[in-house]
């Protein structure tokens, strides 16, 4: 996924097979097989051309972050303390990111008089459920978030789709 996502627009196996191949050797077989495998996990989809196919993601590595995020902090018994902990292990930089981001899902809602009484601070308006599930990718026509985002059979928890053995998701 990390090659299609960077590419930013169809690929097609021979593409990415020399791509990766100025890494490490890798067979065009292997490449199209993972290709194949995402495309029917519905991860990226695939338009013919001539003997070969274009494939393109399905949405944003944002969206697939921001997904795997949101089912980690549903899955959390105190959502509160998960958030605190979260921020905790930000660093300045994310911390400002954070800021900004909210900021601009803020910017995006018609505001709410009884949000307005006690305005809170990025950090606290971030853990409001609804504004994190409100927050779109920018990118144009792609703001859904990858089917079973994290939950790729046979995949481990925390690495993106189509990652080899070793983690690496090319």
């Amino acid at each position: 996924m990390t090659r299609v996502w960077e590419w930013n627009r169809p690929v097609t196996v021979r593409e990415v097979l020399e791509d990766l191949q100025k890494e490490r050797s890798i067979a065009y077989t292997t490449v199209m097989t993972v290709l194949d495998n995402l495309h029917q996990k519905g991860w990226v989809r695939r338009e013919a051309e001539g003997r070969a196919y274009r494939y393109e993601a399905v949405s944003t590595r944002a969206a697939y972050a921001a997904a795997l995020m949101n089912e980690a902090w549903s899955a959390s018994d105190n959502p509160a303390a998960a958030l605190v902990a979260f921020f905790g292990m930000m660093s300045p930089e994310q911390r400002q990111a954070l800021r900004d981001a909210v900021r601009m899902v803020q910017v995006d809602e018609p505001e709410d008089p009884e949000e307005q009484e006690g305005a809170e601070g990025p950090e606290e308006a971030a853990g409001q459920g609804e504004r994190a599930e409100q927050a779109r990718p920018v990118e144009e026509g792609r703001t859904s978030a990858p089917p079973q985002a994290g939950r790729e059979p046979g995949s481990r928890e925390g690495h993106e789709p189509g990652a080899n053995a070793g983690g690496k998701g090319r």
